[in-house]
């Protein structure tokens, strides 16, 4: 869309390291499109710089373009520890990371981040869930677990390409996962949330 373009044109560019994963993701990878790219990544970048968290936990690390778009934005110190359950996408996104300029501020981790990251005994400042969209509310449980009061939860394709007001997907398993959990949070009082419609949606979410 033009209007797309006009936003990516005026905003900071993408670094080079990341244009080119982002190019090697789309060829190599099915579904490339999940990778955060240009905009969702100077997003993240930006959130992190100014919520400051010492630890982010990522749930669902496909390409490594989010991770390392968030290590980007921590301060000296600080750690990205992303899961990706899919052990098969290992033997793509490893150099990625480990190559990356922010390299040793991420911990990449194959496994299921729901049971997994609450044996890390970490305390988290800040969660980014871009997993399986069928397990969003456990997801989003397990992250409330290990999140320090007032620190934030990062939900992505809460809107799911508008999937989730168009009744032709009824039966479609991940849009009635996200339904079920923005129906949820929509009630839960140990948070505060807000919807931005970026990309396919992305809620913003505060434990209180």
């Amino acid at each position: 869309m033009e209007i797309d373009e006009y936003i990516l044109q005026h905003i900071d560019p993408e670094p080079e390291y990341l244009y080119r994963l982002w190019r090697a993701t789309n060829i190599h990878m099915l579904h490339g499109r999940m990778a955060s790219g240009h905009l969702q990544g100077r997003l993240l970048k930006m959130l992190v710089t100014m919520l400051r968290p010492k630890n982010v936990l990522e749930v669902g690390t496909f390409s490594g373009y989010s991770a390392i778009c968030m290590a980007e934005g921590l301060d000296e110190g600080g750690m990205v520890y992303t899961f990706e359950i899919n052990d098969e996408q290992e033997d793509f996104t490893r150099p990625w990371i480990e190559q990356s300029p922010v390299a040793d501020k991420i911990r990449f981790l194959i496994g299921d981040a729901i049971t997994e990251a609450p044996l890390l005994g970490v305390t988290f400042d800040l969660v980014f869930i871009d997993g399986d969209k069928r397990t969003y509310r456990q997801t989003c449980e397990m992250a409330l677990s290990v999140l320090r009061p007032g620190g934030f939860i990062l939900a992505d394709n809460t809107l799911w390409d508008g999937h989730v007001v168009d009744a032709a997907y009824d039966k479609d398993p991940q849009t009635r996962g996200i339904r079920e959990f923005n129906d949820w949070l929509r009630h839960d009082p140990r948070v505060e949330r807000v919807i931005l419609p970026l990309r396919d949606g992305l809620t913003l979410i505060r434990k209180l």
